[in-house]
């Protein structure tokens, strides 16, 4: 019987296109350049952040993130950064008893403006809270501790099916693989992706397949 559903944000709840686009005007390059080398990372299994690296091989991360919010032009989530499915699908999951976590790999700042949009959720954490991130399993475990529930009785639900699946299932968490976002394309029919409890397109499709 599944109690809790935990999800993931980025390209799970939220678009990236505001957070890339944002990156590429900050570096000053074109953000079709930026979006091609998003697209090269993903396809070699890289992390994405090295998109960023091969535009400037020197660059230092978390410092330009520091300037980028000093100058006024940090992170930011607004309401059409979510996609359309959100809130009606977590509503209806709450709706049916079960309850809402959304803890992913995220900034301490993303937490702070996901809570701003007061989605139907029950608790909200990030890994720049936790100080740890996603495929550590000390971040499953933190989400066990935060949903409240037994292993086994928690659902998972990601686009990345390294980040996201095969380290949940290692967990002992139930996994639903979201087929949306460059990950979850790419490597939709990964075996990886396939190992799922679920596979859906859209999160529309999670209440009729984890409610009885």
């Amino acid at each position: 019987m599944v109690e809790a559903v935990v999800f993931d944000v980025g390209e799970t709840l939220i678009r990236d296109d505001r957070g890339w686009q944002a990156w590429a005007d900050w570096l000053d390059v074109p953000r079709h350049t930026l979006s091609a080398l998003v697209g090269a990372v993903v396809a070699q299994g890289r992390d994405n952040a090295d998109a960023l690296r091969l535009v400037r091989p020197d660059i230092d991360i978390a410092a330009e993130y520091r300037a980028r919010e000093a100058a006024g032009r940090g992170e930011l989530l607004e309401e059409d950064d979510l996609y359309a499915d959100v809130r009606p699908a977590l509503a209806a999951l709450r709706q049916a008893g079960l309850r809402v976590v959304i803890a992913g790999n995220q900034t301490r700042r993303a937490g702070e403006l996901l809570r701003a949009l007061d989605l139907p959720v029950d608790a909200i954490a990030t890994s720049g809270e936790w100080g740890v991130a996603k495929p550590d399993p000390d971040f499953f475990a933190k989400v066990v501790e935060l949903a409240g529930s037994a292993p086994g009785r928690l659902v998972y639900v990601g686009d990345h099916p390294q980040n996201d699946i095969t380290p949940a299932a290692a967990a002992g968490l139930r996994t639903a693989h979201l087929k949306r976002g460059p990950y979850g394309h790419l490597w939709g029919d990964s075996p990886a992706a396939r190992a799922a409890d679920w596979r859906v397109d859209s999160l529309h499709a999670l209440g009729p397949a984890l409610v009885p």
